[in-house]
């Protein structure tokens, strides 16, 4: 990794932790519940990342706005209800906790909810190693550049000198809007082509090889 990185931010979901098929069941179940056409596990995997709300409007656009509410209560219901079940992807934990020991500033930026985000801090164990935290609930929904601008602002860190990872072309697009360098993982939500087409400084295809890149590795 580049030396010149102060800060580096990581998305949650499909970056960190495997969840994104468990994400994308979730958003078919609660479908089902509102007898709203399922969508098929492609689309749904694309709108992972967005904040909640503009995630169900994109992935069901036959939800009416006034169920909005019915909708998100019964995607919580379905992706709580296993949400302890669900694990770091190899290595991340140990990832983490090797940065963090070299002093290497850490955040996250991601699509949860302040309180989805608390609860997978606290069950993962990884809440103490990272410095600052923005969801989507607190912030514009990526791509917009405001969850990185204020990380950057409160940490006092320059764009230059920070680095996004994350899965999917939000997360590319919303560094690339606050003027910051990206890695993409092509193991979460979105394939290779389509992240490749963000331009990121690298396209990595499994979590051993992030470690490497990330200068943790063995």
């Amino acid at each position: 990794m580049d030396e010149r990185f102060e800060l580096i931010v990581f998305d949650w979901d499909g970056t960190l932790l495997d969840s994104a098929a468990a994400i994308v069941g979730a958003i078919q179940s609660a479908s089902r519940d509102l007898g709203l056409p399922v969508p098929d596990a492609g689309r749904a995997r694309h709108v992972i990342g967005l904040g909640l709300a503009d995630a169900l409007a994109h992935a069901v656009p036959e939800l009416a706005p006034a169920d909005y509410p019915r909708m998100v209560e019964r995607y919580r219901h379905h992706y709580l209800s296993n949400d302890f079940e669900l694990s770091l992807f190899e290595g991340t934990e140990a990832m983490i906790a090797a940065l963090a020991g070299r002093g290497q500033l850490l955040a996250v930026a991601t699509g949860k909810s302040r309180k989805g985000l608390d609860r997978a801090l606290s069950y993962t164990g990884l809440g103490r190693h990272f410095v600052a935290t923005r969801c989507a609930d607190e912030c514009f929904s990526k791509p917009h550049p405001q969850m990185l601008l204020e990380l950057m602002e409160e940490l006092g860190v320059a764009a230059e000198r920070t680095l996004m990872v994350g899965d999917t072309t939000h997360d590319l697009q919303m560094a690339a809007a606050a003027g910051v360098a990206a890695v993409a993982v092509s193991f979460g939500a979105h394939g290779r082509a389509e992240l490749l087409a963000c331009g990121p400084l690298a396209c990595i295809d499994e979590p051993g090889e992030l470690r490497r890149w990330l200068g943790v590795g063995d």
